[in-house]
């Protein structure tokens, strides 16, 4: 697992890539539901680890979305692969 620095700057990342998202008037509010449900779950107190994996489940569920414009869909999979490293 990275250091505390490290993960912080990891969800420091993670947290502009899903305001991004959020903002995006082209995602499917569902799918900016879940992202926001996401970000405030990796925002909570608690173990990085538990937090991040919590992210991945709400994102995760949303990413194959028919409906997912393909920028946002890279989007996702970029933030899933950072919460995927502060999970491990």
């Amino acid at each position: 697992m990275p250091k505390k620095d490290e993960v912080l700057e990891l969800i420091k990342q993670a947290n502009m890539q899903m305001d991004m998202l959020i903002s995006d008037t082209s995602v499917p509010k569902n799918v900016r539901s879940a992202v926001s449900e996401a970000k405030s779950k990796l925002n909570e107190e608690g173990e990085f680890t538990v937090r991040a994996s919590s992210a991945i489940y709400s994102l995760d569920s949303v990413s194959n979305d028919i409906n997912l414009p393909p920028q946002a869909r890279t989007v996702i999979w970029g933030v899933l692969s950072i919460l995927e490293s502060i999970k491990d």
